[in-house]
Order: structure tokens, then sequence, then C-alpha cells
């Protein structure tokens, strides 16, 4: 079983997140990512909103930082560790601006991307972009299909129902295409409540046929992060020193 991390400090939901992480900035993260990096985890992840709602705010959190850009600067200041976007909203981009700019993020990283995508659901969201928002499972459903098909393919070509391309080179493009079933556990993973429980939740994990857990990681300041990061690492037996 493969852990990531549910990055802290780059995304704050209403109610869960810490408070050492409102003042928190990039080279607290840099520090967590290159203790995840070291002790073994399989990926960090930023999520994608470009803008929320005043009035959503409360309940969605407000801040999202960029994914694109925040990985990049991750990439460069780790080694192994994956990076994972958590979700990227697939009907504020064309395929191929996905393709080209993930397929660029993995060039960097030398093939350390995993691109997690979602249709999206905050409609006034869609309106500021000036995209539709009624059609956007279908829609979605063809950039996946689209994105599917030009991973890794400097001359792309693809013709669904929405999206339609070909004659055009996307260089540099990924070097890698590939798709892990990664869950989210229903409770944070604490080791400090106790070995059997972390055991017990990644056991039901397993199960259900899970390669890789998705974590959120209880840390009450950024000390006690990295320290809960070490404390997992050698409940769940990761690989670290790498």
């Amino acid at each position: 079983m493969r852990i990531g991390i549910v990055t802290p400090v780059l995304t704050r939901v209403a109610k869960s997140h810490a408070k050492w992480e409102i003042d928190a900035g990039i080279e607290d993260v840099a520090r967590i990512a290159r203790a995840a990096d070291e002790l073994g985890y399989d990926y960090l992840t930023c999520s994608e909103h470009v803008g929320i709602p005043t009035d959503v705010a409360p309940v969605r959190g407000a801040t999202y930082w960029d994914p694109a850009a925040t990985l990049g600067y991750l990439a460069a200041v780790t080694g192994h560790v994956r990076l994972a976007t958590n979700v990227i909203v697939l009907g504020y981009h064309h395929p191929l601006e996905v393709v080209k700019t993930y397929g660029t993020l993995d060039r960097i990283s030398g093939g350390r991307v995993i691109l997690g995508v979602g249709v999206g659901s905050l409609q006034p969201e869609f309106e500021l972009l000036e995209v539709p928002f009624d059609d956007r499972g279908p829609r979605a459903d063809d950039a996946m299909r689209a994105i599917r098909a030009s991973l890794a393919k400097p001359e792309p070509s693809y013709d669904g129902p929405y999206y339609r391309f070909g004659g055009m080179i996307i260089d540099p493009c990924a070097v890698q295409a590939g798709f892990d079933l990664a869950l989210s556990p229903d409770r944070a993973l604490d080791p400090g409540g106790g070995t059997e429980r972390v055991l017990d939740t990644i056991g039901q994990m397993e199960s259900i046929g899970t390669t890789v857990i998705n974590a959120r990681i209880v840390g009450h300041s950024l000390d006690h992060y990295v320290e809960q990061l070490e404390a997992l690492a050698a409940v769940a037996g990761l690989g670290g020193s790498r």
C-alpha cells in the first residue's frame, strides 16, 4: 500500500485546517515536501479553484494555490515523491491545455505527475470563466477521453462530440501516462491516535482494491505535522531515506 498526502497550507477548507496553516508559506510547504520525499510517501497534492464566491467561502474555504505553479516549485525541491492534482476541473480547460501544462510538468519532474481530474460543481466559477455548466458531465467525459488519447504524444489527434483536434504539435509532452485508484479514508490518519487504528484504516482501504491512500494528516504546528509524517511512515512501513 502506498500513501500520498493531502498537502496542508495549499488548500484551506473551512473548519478542516490547522491554525498554523493561515500564516504558512511556500518554504513551510517545501519542508513538508522534502520530508515526504525522504520518508517514502507516494505523492503530494494541490487542488484547483480560480475564484471562490464570497458567500461560498465560509463553507468551501477561500485559499487554493494554483496547482501548475505550485507543483512545479515542489518538483524542483524533491526527487522522488509524485505530484498530484487533486483535482483540476476539466471544464475550465481545453484538453490540449491540460496535456501541455501537465505534460511539461511531467517532463520537468521526470515523470512524477498524477493527473487527478473532476467535473466541478461551483456554477458561479464556471460563469466567471465563461465556460458551460449544464453539460459539464458529458463534456468532462469527452475531455477525459481526449486527454487519455493525447498524453505522451507529440502529435495527438482526437475526434469526439465536444473536442476535435489534429495536425498540432504538443512539445514538450508527458513522459508517462497511467492512472492509479487513489481513495481518501473517511477519517484523518492520525498515528497519535494509536497504531492499530491506523493499520485498521489501511487494511479496510486495501480490502476494497485501493492501491494508493489519499491521506489527510492531523498536525497542530509545522513541527508537529512533520513529526506525524515520520510517525505514520513508520507505522505504515514506508520505504524512507530514498
